[in-house]
């Protein structure tokens, strides 16, 4: 059930996106940068002469839906069930340490041949 909130919520969430996107673009900008790409007077023939009052309001509402989405998508991730309880039992299982096992398995080091003669005995006199 979780599931389908999370990517009916998460296609809700690239919908505002793209729409987002679309807004910041069609905005006059101070300097006539992209805007003047885009046609700078295509927005006021099309939403009137109070254009960048809607696009601004606009991209608030667009801009708060977004950060609103985000955290309740951050939320049910957080809180999906599939991964709850798997996590819960590996938290819960007793920790073994593997140095108990490597001090009892301990291999004895081989003696190490030497390839300079044995030194002679001294004789008894």
């Amino acid at each position: 059930m979780i599931n389908i909130a999370i990517y009916t919520l998460l296609g809700i969430n690239i919908l505002v996106c793209i729409l987002l996107t679309l807004l910041v673009l069609m905005q006059k900008p101070r300097a006539e940068g992209l805007g003047a790409a885009f046609g700078g007077g295509f927005t006021d023939s099309l939403f009137g002469a109070q254009t960048s009052d809607v696009l601004t309001k606009g991209t608030i509402w667009l801009g708060s839906i977004f950060m609103v989405l985000t955290l309740v998508l951050a939320l049910l991730y957080s809180h999906r069930q599939t991964a709850g309880p798997k996590l819960q039992e590996e938290l819960s299982k007793p920790v073994v340490t593997a140095t108990n096992n490597l001090v009892t398995n301990a291999v004895a080091p081989a003696p190490v041949e030497s390839s300079a003669p044995a030194a002679p005995a001294p004789a008894n006199p």
